[in-house]
Protein backbone atom coordinates (compact mmCIF):
# COMPACT_ATOMS: atom_id res chain seq x y z
CA UNK A 1 0.00 0.00 0.00
CA UNK A 2 1.74 3.14 -1.20
CA UNK A 3 1.81 6.15 1.01
CA UNK A 4 0.25 8.62 -0.01
CA UNK A 5 1.11 12.57 1.05
CA UNK A 6 -1.13 13.38 3.89
CA UNK A 7 1.65 11.37 5.35
CA UNK A 8 4.47 13.90 4.87
CA UNK A 9 3.39 16.17 7.83
CA UNK A 10 3.68 13.02 10.50
CA UNK A 11 7.18 12.26 9.20
CA UNK A 12 8.14 15.99 9.11
CA UNK A 13 7.48 16.08 12.58
CA UNK A 14 9.35 12.64 13.66
CA UNK A 15 6.15 10.60 13.99
CA UNK A 16 7.48 7.14 14.10
CA UNK A 17 4.55 5.22 13.59
CA UNK A 18 4.34 7.04 10.33
CA UNK A 19 8.27 6.33 10.06
CA UNK A 20 7.48 2.69 10.65
CA UNK A 21 4.49 3.07 8.35
CA UNK A 22 6.69 3.97 5.17
CA UNK A 23 9.13 1.63 5.71
CA UNK A 24 6.84 -1.29 5.49
CA UNK A 25 5.11 0.10 2.13
CA UNK A 26 8.43 0.76 0.13
CA UNK A 27 10.72 -1.92 2.24
CA UNK A 28 9.93 -4.43 -0.53
CA UNK A 29 10.35 -2.14 -3.83
CA UNK A 30 13.10 -0.18 -2.08
CA UNK A 31 15.12 -3.53 -1.17
CA UNK A 32 13.89 -5.52 -4.97
CA UNK A 33 15.47 -2.29 -6.76
CA UNK A 34 18.64 -2.14 -5.34
CA UNK A 35 19.35 -6.21 -5.47
CA UNK A 36 18.81 -5.08 -9.56
CA UNK A 37 21.48 -2.92 -9.22
CA UNK A 38 23.81 -4.16 -7.15
CA UNK A 39 23.26 -8.34 -7.42
CA UNK A 40 24.39 -8.83 -4.20
CA UNK A 41 22.05 -9.20 -1.29
CA UNK A 42 23.84 -8.14 1.64
CA UNK A 43 24.75 -4.75 -0.35
CA UNK A 44 21.14 -4.76 -1.21
CA UNK A 45 19.87 -5.28 2.11
CA UNK A 46 22.81 -2.48 3.92
CA UNK A 47 22.16 0.18 0.29
CA UNK A 48 17.78 0.06 1.78
CA UNK A 49 18.70 0.86 4.84
CA UNK A 50 20.64 3.74 3.80
CA UNK A 51 17.80 4.74 1.43
CA UNK A 52 15.52 5.00 4.87
CA UNK A 53 18.17 6.58 6.58
CA UNK A 54 18.62 9.34 3.96
CA UNK A 55 14.51 9.27 3.78
CA UNK A 56 13.88 9.75 7.45
CA UNK A 57 17.17 12.60 7.05
CA UNK A 58 15.77 14.74 4.27
CA UNK A 59 12.04 14.46 4.68
CA UNK A 60 11.98 18.20 5.57
CA UNK A 61 13.32 19.24 2.25
CA UNK A 62 10.96 17.07 0.34
CA UNK A 63 9.46 19.52 -1.90
CA UNK A 64 6.47 17.76 -2.94
CA UNK A 65 6.81 18.08 -6.61
CA UNK A 66 6.41 14.49 -6.68
CA UNK A 67 5.01 11.44 -5.60
CA UNK A 68 6.73 9.85 -2.07
CA UNK A 69 7.21 7.26 -4.07
CA UNK A 70 9.30 8.52 -7.11
CA UNK A 71 11.11 10.65 -4.27
CA UNK A 72 11.82 7.54 -2.73
CA UNK A 73 13.31 5.73 -5.68
CA UNK A 74 14.95 8.38 -6.83
CA UNK A 75 17.17 8.44 -3.53
CA UNK A 76 17.24 4.43 -3.99
CA UNK A 77 18.84 4.91 -7.89
CA UNK A 78 20.85 7.76 -6.11
CA UNK A 79 22.99 5.68 -3.40
CA UNK A 80 23.01 2.15 -5.53
CA UNK A 81 24.99 4.49 -7.93
CA UNK A 82 27.01 5.40 -4.63
CA UNK A 83 27.74 2.08 -4.01
CA UNK A 84 28.40 0.61 -7.51
CA UNK A 85 31.38 3.75 -7.22
CA UNK A 86 32.81 2.19 -4.21
CA UNK A 87 33.12 -1.25 -5.42
CA UNK A 88 35.89 -2.12 -7.94
CA UNK A 89 34.41 -4.35 -10.60
CA UNK A 90 36.55 -7.27 -9.90
CA UNK A 91 35.47 -7.33 -6.62
CA UNK A 92 31.93 -7.80 -7.84
CA UNK A 93 32.89 -10.35 -10.53
CA UNK A 94 35.00 -12.58 -8.30
CA UNK A 95 31.94 -12.58 -5.16
CA UNK A 96 29.43 -13.17 -8.13
CA UNK A 97 32.01 -15.82 -9.42
CA UNK A 98 32.29 -17.74 -6.22
CA UNK A 99 28.57 -17.50 -5.69
CA UNK A 100 27.82 -19.18 -8.84
CA UNK A 101 30.37 -21.66 -8.66
CA UNK A 102 28.88 -23.12 -5.33
CA UNK A 103 25.90 -23.32 -6.69
CA UNK A 104 26.79 -24.92 -9.85
CA UNK A 105 28.73 -27.48 -7.85
CA UNK A 106 25.71 -28.39 -5.80
CA UNK A 107 23.73 -28.62 -8.14
CA UNK A 108 25.94 -31.11 -9.84
CA UNK A 109 25.99 -33.50 -7.13
CA UNK A 110 22.84 -33.75 -7.14
CA UNK A 111 22.19 -33.93 -10.18
CA UNK A 112 19.29 -31.68 -11.19
CA UNK A 113 21.44 -30.11 -13.67
CA UNK A 114 23.92 -30.84 -15.99
CA UNK A 115 27.90 -29.52 -15.53
CA UNK A 116 28.27 -27.98 -18.64
CA UNK A 117 24.54 -26.51 -18.74
CA UNK A 118 24.99 -24.70 -15.91
CA UNK A 119 28.58 -23.31 -17.23
CA UNK A 120 26.41 -22.30 -20.18
CA UNK A 121 24.42 -20.07 -18.11
CA UNK A 122 26.93 -18.86 -15.69
CA UNK A 123 29.17 -17.27 -18.82
CA UNK A 124 25.94 -16.39 -20.05
CA UNK A 125 25.03 -14.49 -16.63
CA UNK A 126 28.52 -13.21 -16.59
CA UNK A 127 28.31 -11.40 -19.77
CA UNK A 128 25.44 -10.04 -19.49
CA UNK A 129 26.34 -8.65 -16.01
CA UNK A 130 29.74 -7.08 -17.79
CA UNK A 131 27.93 -5.52 -20.45
CA UNK A 132 25.41 -3.79 -17.95
CA UNK A 133 28.22 -2.45 -15.69
CA UNK A 134 29.55 -1.44 -18.79
CA UNK A 135 26.88 0.53 -19.80
CA UNK A 136 26.74 4.53 -18.99
CA UNK A 137 24.59 5.29 -15.69
CA UNK A 138 21.27 7.00 -17.52
CA UNK A 139 21.09 4.11 -19.67
CA UNK A 140 21.75 1.53 -17.00
CA UNK A 141 18.97 3.30 -14.71
CA UNK A 142 16.65 3.56 -17.56
CA UNK A 143 16.80 0.17 -18.73
CA UNK A 144 16.90 -1.45 -15.51
CA UNK A 145 13.76 0.54 -14.14
CA UNK A 146 11.64 0.21 -17.44
CA UNK A 147 12.60 -3.31 -18.07
CA UNK A 148 13.44 -5.14 -14.66
CA UNK A 149 11.67 -3.13 -12.59
CA UNK A 150 8.54 -3.00 -15.19
CA UNK A 151 7.90 0.51 -14.79
CA UNK A 152 6.31 2.45 -17.84
CA UNK A 153 8.04 4.92 -19.41
CA UNK A 154 6.20 8.25 -17.56
CA UNK A 155 7.37 6.98 -14.46
CA UNK A 156 11.22 6.54 -15.87
CA UNK A 157 10.82 9.84 -17.04
CA UNK A 158 9.24 11.22 -12.99
CA UNK A 159 11.95 9.16 -11.25
CA UNK A 160 14.87 10.01 -13.43
CA UNK A 161 13.82 14.13 -13.74
CA UNK A 162 13.64 13.46 -17.37
CA UNK A 163 11.04 13.46 -20.42
CA UNK A 164 9.74 10.42 -21.61
CA UNK A 165 11.38 10.98 -24.84
CA UNK A 166 15.09 11.06 -22.99
CA UNK A 167 13.80 7.62 -21.39
CA UNK A 168 12.93 6.10 -25.07
CA UNK A 169 16.37 7.27 -26.20
CA UNK A 170 17.92 5.83 -23.17
CA UNK A 171 16.20 2.50 -23.41
CA UNK A 172 16.61 2.05 -26.79
CA UNK A 173 20.64 2.70 -26.72
CA UNK A 174 20.96 0.66 -23.80
CA UNK A 175 19.37 -2.71 -25.83
CA UNK A 176 21.52 -1.45 -28.82
CA UNK A 177 24.82 -1.25 -27.10
CA UNK A 178 23.87 -4.57 -25.36
CA UNK A 179 22.88 -6.36 -28.25
CA UNK A 180 26.69 -5.08 -29.67
CA UNK A 181 28.41 -6.36 -26.54
CA UNK A 182 26.81 -9.38 -26.10
CA UNK A 183 27.45 -10.35 -29.62
CA UNK A 184 30.94 -8.96 -29.36
CA UNK A 185 31.20 -11.06 -26.74
CA UNK A 186 29.72 -14.49 -28.24
CA UNK A 187 31.82 -13.97 -31.91
CA UNK A 188 35.00 -13.73 -29.54
CA UNK A 189 34.16 -17.30 -27.37
CA UNK A 190 33.93 -18.95 -30.56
Amino acid sequence: MPVDQTLIPLLRSGDEKAFSLLVQSYRKQVLNLCFRFLLNQGDAEDVSQEVFVAVFRTVKDFREESSVSTWIYRITVSKCLDELKRRSRKKRISNMGRTLGLESVVHWIAGSDRPDRQLEEHEAYTGLQDALERLHDSQRIALTLSKLEGYDHAKVAEIMQISPMAVDSLVYRARQNLKKMLDTNASDRK
